[in-house]
C-alpha cells in the first residue's frame, strides 16, 4: 500500500506541473495556434455553423461509401488472382506480403498493450 501511496503523490505532483506548464504557456501557444491555422476557422463561430458544418462532414463521408464498396472489391479481387496466380508470385512480393502481415500482428499486440494499460504484465505465453 505503501507504493501505491507514493506512486499516487507522485503522480499529483506531476499533474500540478504539467498544470502550471499549460497555465503559463497555454495561452501563447493557443494564439500562435489559431494564427497560423486562422483561414480553417468560420466566422462568426456559432452553433448553428458547428450543427451545419457537422452534418456536412457526416453526409460527405456517407456519400464516400460506395467508392470504399467498390474499392473494397477491387483490392478483394486483385487479391484472389494473386493467390490463384501463386505459383507466378516473385520472391519480393511474399517477403512484402509477409512483411505487411508481421506488421498487422505488431499493431495488434501494440493495441492489446495499450488496452492494458502500457503494462506487459499479465500475459499468458
Amino acid at each position: 500500500m505503501a507504493a501505491l501511496g507514493s506512486k499516487l503523490a507522485q503522480l499529483q505532483s506531476k499533474a500540478c506541473e504539467a498544470t502550471r506548464f499549460v497555465a503559463k504557456h497555454g495561452c501563447a501557444y493557443h494564439k500562435t495556434l489559431m494564427e497560423k491555422n486562422k483561414h480553417h476557422v468560420v466566422d462568426p463561430p456559432t452553433i448553428q455553423k458547428c450543427q451545419e458544418l457537422s452534418k456536412q462532414l457526416f453526409y460527405t463521408r456517407l456519400a464516400s461509401l460506395p467508392g470504399r464498396y467498390e474499392a473494397f472489391w477491387k483490392e478483394l479481387d486483385s487479391a484472389k488472382l494473386l493467390w490463384k496466380n501463386r505459383n507466378n508470385l516473385k520472391v519480393e512480393d511474399v517477403g512484402v506480403a509477409a512483411l505487411f502481415g508481421i506488421e498487422l500482428y505488431a499493431w495488434s499486440c501494440l493495441g492489446e498493450i495499450v488496452g492494458r494499460g502500457f503494462t506487459l504484465t499479465g500475459y499468458h505465453v
